[in-house]
């Protein structure tokens, strides 16, 4: 779009708002980009200010007169504009009546990534017209990326590279610019035995070894941002064994409290125990179950390759308190204590409760740990408190992670993993 406006040479505002997060900021910045886009720096030396939306309609119309554009289309862009809903509720209908209002030819784009039925106002507006823009295909990706390439190397050499590293991101991510990101950040590692003598421009096979291990950790951090550019280039630049490198997760450094460790474990199993296995796993006296009858002959793909399943609140809490009360009977204390690492989590994360816990403190200093955890990402929810059936969640941290978490209290999970009998 900006290429679009700036190629026809069109007068244009392009606007933030994530970076104008306040209705003043953005009108403010919307008058001042007008009244400087024909005038030089010295002309536009003086800041319009702007504290209302009727403000606004008036000063702009001056605006665009004093610049000499009232009779073209003026184009005012509005890029993240979903987050028009956190302002004023009369703001977006505004922007979509700006012609009517101003009497003059102004046009207002709206750029989002959400679908116009999340943020339609409620108070009824003009509706808009909607363009969709489809997601770029495999092959765009690769020739706009194929276009990067350092001058030091031929262009089908990086175009390998980025086949390789689309190969990789593809199924996970489509973002142009996180994808043009991964390619820069590990490029120097694909050429690595390239730069050494090692091999040559065309031994594909080798230079996929050099690059499979690192391009898999960088796997668990897309759009996560862990770490910055320079920390990862250092990290590629250490001589560490395979597996060893260190840094990559910012869920690994979580300092859990006691039994929100356990919640986090019970979640866990639930997520990746089929419902018809609590009774083995988690009743005591259950009897004898057969194996013939517990394991179903249908089931030949594993839970953990099939990912995470959904579960109810009441679930989790019956696992929780099973492997709990095998090592302290959950009494008042516990769930007192429970209470406390809760409102500790809330102290450390910033995380504002509105939760009436003066009844039933067991399952409510439950919930508040598990609002936490979801906090941090830590499980996932799938539903919501006013569905009939209750909320639901899914657990999404790795296998590795809940098994160093249950080291920590002494609890051997693999145990209790129905892939794992």
């Amino acid at each position: 779009m900006e290429t679009l406006l700036k190629t026809s040479e069109l007068p244009h505002v392009i606007v933030n708002c994530v970076e104008c997060f306040t209705s003043k900021i953005l009108l403010e910045h919307i008058l001042n980009q007008l009244n400087c886009h024909s005038s030089s720096k010295d002309e536009c030396a003086s800041y319009i200010a702007c504290d209302s939306f009727n403000d606004f309609v008036h000063l702009f119309k001056k605006v665009i007169q004093d610049q000499g554009v009232d009779d073209q289309t003026v184009y005012i862009v509005l890029d993240k504009a979903e987050y028009l809903r956190e302002m004023e509720a009369n703001l977006l209908p505004a922007f979509l009546r700006l012609q009517e209002l101003t009497n003059r030819n102004v046009t207002v784009i709206f750029l989002s990534q959400i679908v116009w039925e999340k943020f339609r106002p409620n108070t009824g507006c003009f509706e808009p017209f909607i363009m969709y823009f489809p997601d770029y295909s495999i092959g765009h990706l690769q020739k706009i990326l194929s276009h990067d390439h350092p001058p030091e190397y031929s262009a089908d050499f990086y175009a390998a590279y980025i086949n390789i590293l689309l190969g990789v991101f593809y199924t996970v991510c489509r973002d142009l610019k996180e994808l043009r990101h991964l390619a820069a950040l590990n490029f120097s590692k694909y050429c690595e035995p390239v730069v050494k003598g090692e091999a040559n421009e065309r031994d594909t096979r080798k230079l996929w070894r050099n690059i499979e291990p690192h391009l898999k950790k960088a796997m668990h951090t897309v759009y996560l941002r862990e770490i910055s550019s320079s920390q990862w280039e250092k990290l590629q630049q250490d001589d560490t064994e395979m597996g060893q490198l260190k840094g990559l997760s910012a869920h690994a450094h979580v300092e859990l409290p006691y039994y929100s460790k356990f919640i986090l474990i019970a979640a866990y199993l639930a997520s990746y125990n089929p419902t018809r296995t609590d009774k083995r796993f988690f009743l005591k006296h259950h009897g004898k179950i057969k194996k013939a009858s517990f394991m179903k002959k249908h089931e030949k793909t594993s839970n953990h390759l099939l990912g995470p399943k959904p579960f109810p609140l009441d679930r989790l809490l019956a696992i929780l308190y099973s492997i709990v009360d095998s090592r302290v009977a959950p009494t008042a204390n516990i769930f007192s204590q429970m209470r406390k690492e809760a409102h500790q989590l809330s102290d450390l994360f910033m995380i504002s409760w509105h939760t009436d816990i003066s009844t039933k403190i067991q399952i409510k200093s439950s919930q508040l740990q598990i609002t936490s955890l979801v906090t941090l990402q830590l499980l996932t929810l799938v539903g919501h408190d006013d569905q009939l059936d209750g909320p639901k969640y899914k657990c999404t941290v790795s296998l590795d992670f809940v098994r160093a978490i249950a080291r920590t209290v002494n609890f051997d999970i693999i145990k209790y993993l129905y892939d794992f009998l």
